[in-house]
């Protein structure tokens, strides 16, 4: 079983269409995958806390109905709004990206562990990382903050299923990816995302990783059989 949240696009659709062992897989999104794209679909706003504990239910639920042997859960949702100062920006989109960035990959990571609570199999949780949770970005605090705590957190959860549960924790920053979100950066104004020039120069220098291209090296990375606790950039492997 392959559950992966924010598979209705970018790297999260395409790590739910080369998922590299027979599976089910499970997308967790607001709108869902294309048409045509043959995914389980879970509809939630992760940005809302509400949908927090349905959610983790039915991860529950799959997990001990199905009782696979073999099973990733891959946190890919995420965003980059509201892109600005902190301080400046809407207050309630600047909650909500810090709700989904960092909160609810916790909080699902926690209901996947639960429910493998005792479990014997292979079982891989995996957060999608950034080069942003070690990098300042001015305009990017809500999202960069969010990636850092999420490699602490896989640290520190790494560290006890080392020490009692057996499943493999990571963190992995993909590089940066072409999709709609990139074009959205290249958008901005300089007042609000003073390194947009950076993202214009990796655009038209052809620098920008298709997102199949790094679905492929990330699950590639996932079943060497990563270390717990790891957290890890593509780039580096």
């Amino acid at each position: 079983m392959a559950i992966i949240t924010g598979a209705s696009r970018g790297l999260g659709l395409a790590l739910a269409s080369s998922v590299p062992f027979p599976a089910r897989v499970v997308d967790i999104s607001r709108s869902g995958p294309p048409v045509g794209i043959d995914l389980d679909h879970l509809e939630a706003d992760l940005s809302d806390t509400e949908t927090w504990g349905e959610i983790s239910a039915r991860i529950g639920d799959l997990l001990t109905t199905e009782q696979p042997e073999r099973a990733v859960f891959i946190h890919a949702a995420g965003t980059l709004n509201p892109i600005g100062f902190a301080g400046e920006v809407d207050s309630g989109a600047y909650t909500r990206s810090v709700l989904l960035n960092c909160a609810s990959g916790q909080v699902l990571g926690h209901a996947f562990l639960t429910a493998l609570r005792d479990r014997k199999g292979q079982f891989d949780l995996v957060m999608v990382s950034s080069g942003a949770a070690s990098a300042t970005y001015a305009g990017w605090s809500a999202y960069s903050a969010g990636k850092a705590a999420l490699d602490q957190w896989v640290r520190t959860v790494g560290s006890e299923q080392r020490l009692r549960g057996g499943v493999r924790v990571s963190a992995i920053a993909p590089g940066v990816i072409n999709t709609p979100m990139q074009a959205d950066i290249r958008e901005m104004p300089i007042d609000d995302f003073p390194a947009v020039g950076r993202f214009h120069d990796l655009h038209r220098e052809g620098e920008l990783v298709e997102p199949d291209v790094a679905a492929r090296k990330l699950w590639a990375a996932i079943e060497t059989g990563l270390e717990s606790g790891s957290v890890l950039d593509l780039r580096d492997l």
